[in-house]
């Protein structure tokens, strides 16, 4: 599919056109791989590979292949045609530009998904502390800290695209881990008016993080409401009107949040489509809960893919 380039009589081209595609895509992948996905050792290991990958499809040549012997083309190997080096290039492009795009994307999403499992035990501790409920704040703080070291492991290595250049970003999670562990003997006493206001302080650390990173809590709120939503539509695909009901007051708090960031005619369509889908639960209109899902879903995903 490559268009034969002539590097020289004494090199040797033992790569096939289709050969030389493949190695040129797989390599453009283990580029997006390693700066958008990966960290230390593993992204180093990517880069190389790449590098190699797309080197020795451009020379139309394979050390390795030379050296056990193998070739896939060689001189005798037919020119591509214009047409098929057009459609090469084309989806080679496809596949760097919209990878790169995909890749910023979906690990922007993966770090705010992330963020909001170890979220929710911190606001769930946060408010219990709050209520003076021990035994319940008590066993939130449990999951809280190794929901927190999990978090802080993951992302003292590694670097998703929207914050590779965070210097700031491991110091913050340090200092998160102090605040978390500095209210575990209050919470255990019972104090926990004094672990409710210390751990309040951990709130605008992470405010600040997305500040400066281009996050806002919309973003935030919207994959937090996200996870909650697909819960009630596999609920209306099911026709199931009891669930439905039963998981409705989780997926409003979680809406609350969104419309205390923003709650523009967009984002009132979906409270809009929401309470839609909870009346015809209570109706017990079965037949109408698929096409009530569909409708949040579809006005979901339009803010969703603007701002979230």
């Amino acid at each position: 599919m490559l268009g034969t380039i002539n590097y020289g009589k004494n090199l040797m081209n033992n790569l096939h056109p289709i050969d030389r595609f493949a190695r040129a895509l797989v390599g453009i992948a283990m580029l997006e791989l390693g700066y958008f996905w990966l960290s230390g050792g593993l992204q180093i290991g990517a880069y190389v590979v790449g590098v190699v990958l797309i080197g020795t499809a451009l020379v139309k040549f394979c050390p390795l292949y030379s050296l056990i012997g193998l070739r896939t083309g060689g001189a005798q190997t037919r020119t591509s045609g214009s047409l098929a080096l057009s459609m090469a290039v084309v989806v080679l492009l496809t596949a760097a530009v919209g990878g790169s795009f995909a890749s910023s994307f979906f690990s922007r999403k993966v770090f705010l998904e992330d963020f909001n499992v170890m979220n929710d035990h911190y606001k769930q501790t946060l408010f219990l502390t709050g209520k003076n409920e021990r035994a319940k704040a008590n066993a939130k703080y449990d999951l809280l800290i190794p929901a927190y070291a999990k978090f802080q492991e993951k992302y003292s290595s590694y670097r998703p695209y929207a914050l590779k250049n965070d210097t700031q970003l491991s110091s913050d999670l340090v200092a998160v881990q102090g605040m978390l562990k500095g209210v575990n003997d209050q919470v255990r006493s019972g104090d926990l008016h004094e672990a409710h206001l210390a751990l309040e302080k951990v709130r605008p650390v992470f405010q600040e993080v997305f500040k400066r990173n281009g996050f806002s809590m919309l973003a935030v709120a919207l994959v937090d409401f996200h996870d909650a939503m697909e819960l009630m539509l596999d609920a209306a695909t099911a026709k199931n009107a009891d669930k439905l009901i039963e998981l409705y007051p989780q997926v409003s708090d979680k809406l609350k949040a969104i419309e205390a960031e923003a709650n523009d005619a967009e984002i009132q369509t979906i409270r809009k489509n929401l309470d839609a889908l909870l009346a015809a639960a209570t109706a017990k209109t079965l037949e109408a809960l698929p096409a009530s899902g569909d409708a949040l879903k579809t006005s979901f995903v339009k803010v969703y893919l603007q701002r979230g």
